[in-house]
């Protein structure tokens, strides 16, 4: 685990209907157990219901091809985590969380105000290229390194909210 290098990509506009297409296919295999799906992360600026459930969605998410990584709940123990592709280009991350945690809150104010605030979100990429070059294959250390900027976005838009 941590092998791979980070890459962080420029925006690609074809993101958001990659969204909607694993979205289908998520809702397919565990719509009925659900409350909601959101577009999260950097790729998603321009989730899912009781975290009991979450052994239910299991299965059926690795039916998609998304690999369940529980070794993450060590560190977040509120959340599920679920990737897509290959240690080397991942393409999907799921975090599945209650619609009341913390998590899921700070999440999406952290994604509205980046949707609208662009000298934000570009200080944000910015941030990230400089710190996946720093990290290469150091997943926490890029995660860890990048989280006081978050925590500043997030004291700013609770400001904006």
């Amino acid at each position: 685990m941590g092998s791979a290098p980070l890459v962080i990509e420029d925006y690609n506009p074809e993101w958001p209907l990659m969204y909607e297409q694993e979205k289908t296919l998520i809702l397919k295999a565990v719509g009925h157990i659900i409350a909601d799906i959101e577009h999260i992360g950097s790729t998603s600026v321009p989730g899912l219901h009781r975290l009991d459930d979450a052994l239910e969605c299991i299965p059926r998410l690795q039916a998609c091809g998304h690999k369940y990584e529980p070794e993450f709940e060590a560190k977040v123990p509120e959340r599920r985590f679920f990737r897509k592709g290959p240690d080397w280009a991942r393409t999907h991350h799921i975090h599945m969380v209650e619609r009341s945690s913390k998590f899921w809150e700070d999440h999406i104010v952290f994604r509205n105000y980046m949707r609208t605030h662009d000298e934000d979100a570009m200080l944000y990429l910015l941030l990230k290229k400089e710190l996946a070059i720093r990290f290469d294959s150091n997943r926490q250390g890029y995660t860890d390194a990048k989280a006081s900027f978050v925590e500043a976005i997030l004291a700013k838009a609770r400001v904006f909210a």
